[in-house]
């Protein structure tokens, strides 16, 4: 089977992707694949990091500003657009896949397009409780339009299209036990970890409330935190701990550019801070990880925040308002949920019952039939 992806922007775009590829891989290892992804974006990275060919597309996501520069800026991501779906055309024309998948993502929206202008069959996963604009626009193109949430459905007029599979993630979650993983990390297993990620490019603001979490918590934290700063955001973070908390490191507190081994990582957390994207809330449920979100909130339509609240309501978290809150308060809570085993016990069984470990062979079995189904 030749299946092409399409996704980018967000490692909670490509993330699901790959998970999918890496399991068709092992159900049909003879399968090809190729992804699509934006110009200029992380996928160029992480895809062939994971050992798969990636091609792209340049395209623009559409303003919602109503001024004129939000105007110029429309006509510019529609002529994008044109030309992306063409250059679509043509790879997807080369490549001759059996179906494309659509994980989110501007990029997907002339892929899809496209597949479905040729008479390719077409599935798209949206992840996040309240649908992106991509998805939506695509819900009258693609043959089946695949959920991550049950809340989702009221959001789409054929219903008939929807399915609830949850969001993939990668086997490697999978791979680890919490003591495995704490003894190659070198942690003891009666020393609790936090590990605190604000996305792959770092968050300024994020960045500066972890250095004074980091400088409050002293000498002796009660626990080892592992913290990514980001790519745009981690020399500037240890330059300033370096000034301000010179023993920073021999305190426990790991800050990392970026973490690359988080399947390890997050096996070994005993409790997780980060944004509330689906990809990594499917990740946290997977592996009954107590969590404290706190959302972006530069994102359309406050998504992450409705994310993060189906959890809380549930009991597996707790929502922290990006600047609404001290991180003398941050630290507090970190502190009350590790001393006590009761309620970090309630808040793991919680997100284990939220959990689809099934959702990426129910994506699996989706394209599987798709394929199936156009064949006869």
């Amino acid at each position: 089977m030749r299946i092409i992806f399409a996704c980018g922007g967000t490692a909670g775009h490509i993330n699901p992707a790959l998970a999918v590829a890496g399991r068709i891989k092992e159900l049909m290892p003879d399968s090809e694949f190729l992804f699509i992804g934006a110009v200029g974006q992380m996928e160029s990275d992480l895809v062939p990091r994971a050992g798969y060919k990636i091609e792209t597309v340049r395209v623009r996501g559409l303003s919602r500003e109503k001024t004129l520069g939000g105007l110029f800026h429309n006509i510019s991501a529609a002529w994008h657009l044109i030309r992306s779906t063409i250059k679509a055309k043509r790879i997807i024309k080369r490549f001759k896949p059996d179906v494309v998948v659509g994980t989110g993502g501007y990029v997907c929206f002339p892929v899809l397009k496209a597949a479905s202008q040729l008479g390719i069959p077409t599935a798209v996963h949206e992840s996040n409780a309240d649908p992106g604009l991509t998805t939506r626009m695509l819900s009258k193109v693609v043959d089946i339009i695949m959920l991550g949430f049950e809340e989702s459905r009221k959001y789409y007029k054929n219903p008939e299209k929807t399915v609830v599979t949850g969001t993939p993630v990668r086997g490697e979650f999978g791979e680890y036990s919490k003591q495995t993983a704490k003894a190659q990390l070198g942690i003891p297993m009666d020393k609790p970890l936090v590990v605190s990620v604000w996305g792959s490019l770092g968050a300024e603001n994020m960045n500066e409330v972890m250095c004074s979490f980091i400088e409050l918590a002293g000498k002796k934290p009660g626990f080892t935190l592992i913290h990514s700063a980001g790519i745009e955001g981690y020399e500037k973070m240890v330059m300033h701990l370096r000034d301000t908390v010179p023993d920073y490191e021999k305190n426990g507190m790991d800050v990392r550019e970026y973490i690359y081994d988080m399947p390890r990582v997050m096996a070994a957390a005993d409790l997780v801070m980060c944004r509330a994207g689906a990809s990594t809330i499917s990740e946290l449920t997977y592996m009954h990880k107590p969590t404290i979100f706190v959302p972006s909130p530069f994102v359309t339509n406050n998504h992450q925040f409705k994310n993060a609240k189906v959890v809380e309501d549930a009991g597996g978290a707790i929502i922290f308002e990006e600047g609404w809150f001290e991180p003398k308060e941050l630290l507090k809570a970190v502190k009350d949920i590790l001393s006590s085993d009761d309620k970090a016990e309630k808040m793991s069984a919680a997100m284990a019952k939220l959990a689809k470990p099934e959702a990426t062979d129910m994506i699996c079995d989706r394209i599987f039939s798709l394929v199936e189904k156009k064949g006869k």
